[in-house]
Order: structure tokens, then C-alpha cells, then sequence
């Protein structure tokens, strides 16, 4: 749950007035580091592939959400939940089409639900926050599988407390292939195409998590990846794909190598860009995804760290009190180069896939949204308005297109979600968007004093009474009150 302490309100009282242009200057705080000794992680894990059973042209999933026992602080054990296990969840692997049955058991010993983020499918099915899972019980999601093949992720979304059921631990991939309508990009699991499941946290002396469920979302000082502390992989000297996602509670990370080498974006949130973007920085948000391809071709015994170089994030947002780790560049993966494999890679497709533009001439609607943070009563809105399950803030009909537009004018950053649909980003500013975000999104940032502009077409599912969600995911922000909820009729 969010809480607010006296230190919460000096701090936020004494930005407001920097923000408002009074005499308190700048203000910032930096979270104190753990001083405990960290488990760091060798190899890097790889979460474990769940392909389902076949049962009358379904494909089954059974997934128990469940309490658990992790290690990450020497000679300490910490208390986490998971899927199917102690952390964590598997990889959820599926085909575009496939009939999907997905159970989900409760065995936390409180409330929880299991939300799906990118699927488009039916509202019922979706996991949001109408769908509650008590303990002890079984909810079974049913839907067919319609995105583009891509990277996706699973997630409680309990209505104000998503967030400290995901910081302990509750998230899992949700892989889509397409066969046959793919490009030739590296695909052999856990050897050249690498999950890297990017998470921050921090720990008390004692082994215990530490979530203090501040309204601006928690940040962690140590960083795991697929649940390992800053771990070590060893890629093979070719192309290697890696699935990247930001599942923080708050952080943004500026990614790239210790080398500053080039790197490629392949693909976005819901599906593969158009031709490979070369890049040496990605920034990316909590609960955005990218593909990107690295070629360590002729590299072999050497050393390379994926790093991130969050100085240059501490800018974007001076209300939102970056800490100690946003001032700096810091390590997250280190990868040794071993030999090939048999049967590699070795170039890249300059053609990956078509991306048909959806035009502002189709439009059938423009939504504004402003997102907002209220000094009174310390919340997060939009448009004025804190979350309401008992309030519909849009209605939508079935088969518009439509163009929403979000202004940014609370002092802080906003990577923000929509359920259901895939979108494309119009403009940032007023300006076309950089090549890697021209792809299909479910979630953009939202920077400082910025309007973004997205577009797109609620296709297939109509419920008159289950709503689909819109939200910050800064998981405190969606907690205090930064969501709301739509009805496509």
C-alpha cells in the first residue's frame, strides 16, 4: 500500500515550491543504500520455458502463485513469491493463434489477481483488477492468442496494491512466436536468444526485501537480472538476441555496453520494427520491452558488461528526486564471448517486418489526458480524477480508431499503459518519434512537461460492464491513484 510520511510531505512540499518557482532552490533526496553482502548470480539464470499441455485443440497453463524462500543476501534468507516457484515465474511460450487456457491458482494468503500486459483479448480475461483471485482459488483465463510475435509479460494487478506484490517477486515472460512469419532472427532459448528480465531492490540486514511503498514509486539499489544479483552470461561469438524488459517498480534504465558498442533494436513492445535501428544507448521504462540483436562475432575470451548509464536519466524528471544510482553508471550484466555454436547466426535481415501506419485522417476521436500530481492529499491523477472502480472514465466504441494525447505537467515521469491494444506514437512534441519507437507499443514514457501523441484501433472485444485499465507504470503512482478505466461498446 502507498504510504505518505512526514518526510514524504517536507519533500514534496519543498519540490512544489521549486517547481512553482519559489525561494526553497533545488531539493533532492537520495534513498541510503543497504550495506548488506549480496549473492551475486553465476551464470545468469534463464527462467524455465512453460509450453503448455494440448487437450482439445487447447493449450493449457497452470500456474500457482505462491510463497517462497530466495537468497540474495549471504548467509540471510528472504522471503519472496513467484510462479511455479520461490522468484520469479517460467517463460510462457505460445504461438500466434493457439487457443490458450491459463489457470491460475492463489496460494499467497492474501488477494491478488494476474493481469496479461500487451494481450489483446476480452476484457473478463484480461486480469485486471475486476478478475481478484482469493486465496486458495483458481481463476481460469480462456482466450486466443492474436498479437504479433514478440516479448510480453505477466503481472499482478491488485486495485493499490500491485506494487509490493510485484517488488516481491510476482512477474513472468509471455513469449509469442509466429511460425513460418518470422524474421531470421537467433531463436534457440536460453543460448543466443536471452531473456533479461531487469529488476532493482533492496535489502535489510536481516535478508528481508525492502519496500517502503513510497507514493514515487520504490527504487532498489541492487539490480537482478532474471532474479540473479548483477550475474554473468556467457554468449556464444555471433548474434544474440536479447528479450530486454523493465519490470522496476520505478527505475528507467539507459542501457548499453561498457565498450559503448553498436548494438541493434529489432523489436518493441508488440512486435518486430521494420528494419533493424542501430543504437549505442536504449532507454526504457518500466514495463516497456525491446528486442535487440549484438553481434560478438570474432570476440571470443573477450569481456563486455551491459551497463546503464543512468546519469543521463537523472535530468528527465527534477521533481521525481532521483537517487543515488541515477546520478551514476552502473553495472547489470557482464558477458564473456565463448565459442560459437554449431549452426549460428552470423548476419542479420535488413527487412524485418510491415508496419502499415494508421493515419490521424482515421480517427474517429482525440482524448486528452493530463497527468497530474496533487500537493493536496498527495495523489496521482489524470484529468483532475484518482482511480475509481465505481467511475467509467471513457467509453469507446467498437472499431474506432482513436488518438489520445497525454500532457505531462506533474514534475515527474510517467511510462504509461494502456490495456488491450497495440499503439503507435504519433509525435513526441510535435516531432516524429526516434526510429525505434516507430514500432507497435503498450506502454511509452512520458517525460517532464511533454505531450505525446498515440493512435489506435480498438478491434474485437466489446463488454458493456467489465472495464480495461489505463495507467502509470510507475507501479506507486498507479497505486495512489494515477489509472483509469474504459469500456469498449
Amino acid at each position: 500500500m502507498v504510504k505518505i510520511s512526514r518526510r514524504k510531505i517536507l519533500k514534496y512540499t519543498v519540490g512544489a515550491g521549486a517547481l512553482l518557482g519559489g525561494s526553497f532552490g533545488a531539493f533532492k533526496v537520495y534513498n541510503k543504500s543497504s550495506e548488506v553482502a549480496v549473492v551475486h548470480s553465476k551464470p545468469l539464470p534463464i527462467p524455465p520455458l512453460l509450453s503448455g499441455t494440448k487437450s482439445d485443440g487447447q493449450t493449457v497453463f497452470n500456474l500457482s502463485m505462491q510463497k517462497g524462500v530466495s537468497q540474495f543476501v549471504v548467509g540471510k534468507e528472504t522471503a519472496t513469491y513467484g510462479y511455479n516457484g520461490t522468484y520469479l515465474g517460467p517463460a510462457l511460450v505460445m504461438n500466434k493463434g493457439d487457443d490458450v487456457v491459463i489457470n491460475v491458482t492463489n496460494n499467497l494468503g492474501e488477494s491478488t489477481t494476474t493481469h496479461w500486459h500487451g494481450l489483446h483479448l476480452p476484457a473478463r480475461m484480461d486480469g485486471g483488477p475486476y478478475s481478484v483471485i482469493e486465496n486458495g482459488d483458481t481463476w481460469t483465463a480462456q482466450f486466443k492468442i492474436m498479437n504479433e510475435a514478440s516479448t510480453y509479460f505477466y503481472h499482478p494487478h491488485l486495485l493499490h496494491n500491485t506494487a509490493e506484490q510485484v517488488y516481491r517477486g510476482l512477474a513472468g515472460l509471455f513469449i509469442i512466436r509466429d511460425p513460418g512469419n518470422e524474421p531470421d532472427l537467433p531463436n534457440q532459448y536460453g543460448v543466443d536468444d536471452i531473456p533479461l528480465v531487469v529488476q532493482d531492490r533492496s535489502f535489510n540486514t536481516d535478508g528481508s526485501l525492502r519496500f517502503s511503498g513510497e507514493i514515487e514509486g520504490v527504487k532498489g539499489d541492487k539490480v537482478l537480472v532474471n532474479g540473479g544479483i548483477t550475474p554473468i552470461f556467457e554468449a556464444p561469438a555471433q548474434f544474440v538476441r536479447f528479450r530486454v524488459l523493465n519490470v522496476s517498480n520505478a527505475r528507467i534504465y539507459n542501457f548499453g555496453f561498457s565498450d559503448n558498442r553498436k548494438f541493434y533494436q529489432v523489436g518493441t513492445d508488440g512486435g518486430s520494427l521494420e528494419s533493424p535501428v542501430p543504437l549505442t544507448k536504449l532507454l526504457l521504462a518500466p514495463a516497456e520491452r525491446a528486442e535487440i540483436l549484438v553481434d560478438f562475432s570474432g570476440q571470443e575470451n573477450q569481456e563486455v558488461r551491459l551497463v546503464s548509464y543512468s546519469g543521463e536519466v537523472a535530468s528527465l524528471s527534477p521533481f521525481w528526486m532521483p537517487d543515488a544510482q541515477d546520478n551514476k553508471t552502473f553495472d547489470v550484466l557482464t558477458i564473456n564471448v565463448k565459442p560459437a555454436t554449431e549452426n549460428a547466426i552470423t548476419t542479420m535481415p535488413d527487412r524485418l517486418s510491415t508496419i502499415i501506419p494508421l493515419q490521424e485522417s482515421q480517427a474517429n476521436v482525440t482524448r486528452k489526458l493530463s497527468l497530474e500530481f496533487s500537493i493536496i492529499g498527495f495523489k496521482m491523477t489524470i484529468n483532475g480524477q484518482s482511480m475509481d472502480m465505481n467511475r467509467i472514465d471513457q467509453t469507446v466504441q467498437l472499431g474506432d480508431t482513436e488518438i489520445w494525447e497525454f500532457t505531462n505537467p506533474s514534475g515527474m515521469v510517467h511510462p504509461f499503459h494502456i490495456h488491450d491494444i497495440q499503439f503507435q506514437i504519433l509525435s513526441r512534441n510535435g516531432e516524429l518519434p526516434p526510429e525505434n519507437e516507430r514500432g507497435w507499443k503498450d506502454t511509452v514514457l512520458v517525460k517532464q512537461d511533454e505531450t505525446v501523441r498515440i493512435i489506435a484501433k480498438f478491434d474485437d472485444f466489446a463488454d458493456p460492464d467489465i472495464a480495461y485499465m489505463y495507467h502509470c507504470h510507475i507501479l506507486g503512482h498507479e497505486d495512489s491513484g494515477m489509472m483509469g478505466q474504459f469500456l469498449v461498446v
